[in-house]
């Protein structure tokens, strides 16, 4: 299969001209070594079953005969010997020099394995399951960039190839890039159910060597899947784990922060500007999956299935499109967040920019939603603007952009300047 183009590309050249080291987190099977591989002049694989006790070995004894090769040299799951995380920062160190070595890693480890943070020496990129312009569905002619730095950029007309059945497809068999290549469509599905079989067999039990429970993890990744893109709280997911099978509480966290190591869950914080009283605010998590096919595996659920339940599709949708915003707006330092208050008022995500620029976005699977998304989009617009005029508190700076990210098939601008963009249509 030929490589496809990734975003992070250009990301992971800056670091290689930037820094000395370079390491590539992310969940597995999204693409992380065959990136770094596009990159890399030489390779140590730890997870060669081969050499894997030899390269164990020589970490603990002189790690340094591991950095040997030619730069930039890939290390692929170095999380298997820490101890060369170390030996990088000290070879980064004596070496000087830019893209000595890039790491990968499926799993975030404990501080208490390595000695130094690496700032200054090891530069951190994250890498997500491909967004749908990366698989080559969503055509690309509406950039995320252009809008925020083109405020007068021409979108309308511009049309998704994706219409409801295929979205869901897509986000049934998720952003991972061994599925692209696969000869049937039952083929495709099968990845995602694989990888959460896997995950719940071994997965949940080899990030730390502390044996777990496959059917407790798949009970674990069930209920959060049936509350994606909710605000669903711990005592709520507990309470539908144990109806099914004993969990106490600190197994919930102890299972929850293994997933969360795993880059498996990846919630979504509460934005709360001080423009209402604090206990207005939502301020708890919204829960949500690194990539929609894992909530949609856990569930067991089908594309046939979807298409019957436009209503579970619309959370999942969500997911998929909370995905895509934070791989599109990798490179402008984004961060996704969501505004929700008792009254009502909501922007299903919040994404920041690094330079303090911001969109309001609502994410509306049909057409018939938009005008409750868009409106919802003013009201906020206003609460901020009126929180200003009154001077009474510190100023927030107005929204960028007020975008409704919708699986329709056609952009526009409507008068209120909101902008509705299908995600079919969107790129970085």
């Amino acid at each position: 299969m030929a490589y496809l183009k990734r975003i992070v590309d250009d990301d992971l050249q800056l670091r290689l001209d930037s820094v000395g080291a370079t390491i590539i987190v992310g969940p597995k099977w999204c693409g992380k070594t065959t990136t770094a591989e596009q990159k890399a002049r030489s390779i140590l694989r730890l997870n060669d079953p081969d050499m894997r006790e030899a390269y164990i070995a020589t970490s603990q004894t002189k790690p340094s005969n591991l950095l040997k090769g030619e730069n930039p040299r890939l290390i692929d799951e170095w999380q298997e010997a820490p101890e060369l995380w170390d030996a990088v920062r000290t070879s980064v160190d004596q070496r000087g020099g830019t893209g000595l070595y890039i790491l990968t890693g499926s799993t975030t480890i404990k501080k208490d394995n390595i000695h130094h943070s690496g700032t200054g020496r090891i530069s951190r990129l994250k890498m997500y399951p491909m967004s749908l312009y990366e698989s080559g569905e969503s055509t690309g002619s509406i950039s995320l960039a252009d809008l925020f730095n083109k405020p007068d950029c021409d979108l309308d007309g511009a049309r998704s190839q994706l219409d409801v059945n295929d979205l869901i497809f897509a986000a049934c068999r998720g952003g991972w890039p061994s599925s692209l290549a696969l000869p049937t469509d039952k083929a495709k599905l099968f990845i995602s159910k694989d990888y959460v079989n896997n995950i719940c067999e071994s997965d949940i039990s080899s990030i730390d060597k502390i044996e777990r429970s496959p059917s407790k993890t798949r009970l674990l990744l069930r209920s959060y899947a049936r509350n994606i893109s909710t605000l669903a709280t711990n005592s709520s997911l507990i309470n539908d784990i144990n109806a099914n099978e004993n969990m106490s509480e600190s197994s919930f966290y102890e299972y929850l922060d293994a997933l969360k190591r795993l880059y498996v869950i990846e919630d979504v914080e509460a934005w709360c500007p001080n423009i209402r009283s604090k206990t207005s605010m939502r301020s708890s998590y919204k829960r949500e999956f690194v990539d929609p096919s894992i909530a949609v595996a856990s569930l067991g659920l089908s594309p046939k299935y979807l298409e019957t339940d436009l209503k579970t599709f619309g959370f999942i949708f969500e997911c998929l499109c909370i995905r895509d915003l934070k791989v599109y707006s990798n490179r402008s330092g984004g961060k996704v967040s969501y505004y929700r208050d008792k009254f009502g008022l909501e922007a299903d995500a919040v994404l920041h920019l690094d330079d303090g620029r911001y969109a309001l976005i609502e994410i509306k699977l049909g057409s018939r939603e938009i005008e409750e998304g868009a409106k919802h989009l003013c009201e906020l617009k206003k609460l901020i603007r009126e929180h200003n005029e009154s001077k009474q508190q510190t100023e927030l700076r107005e929204p960028d952009l007020l975008i409704v990210l919708t699986g329709g098939p056609i952009a526009y601008k409507r008068a209120d300047g909101v902008l509705v963009i299908p995600v079919g249509c969107l790129k970085d």
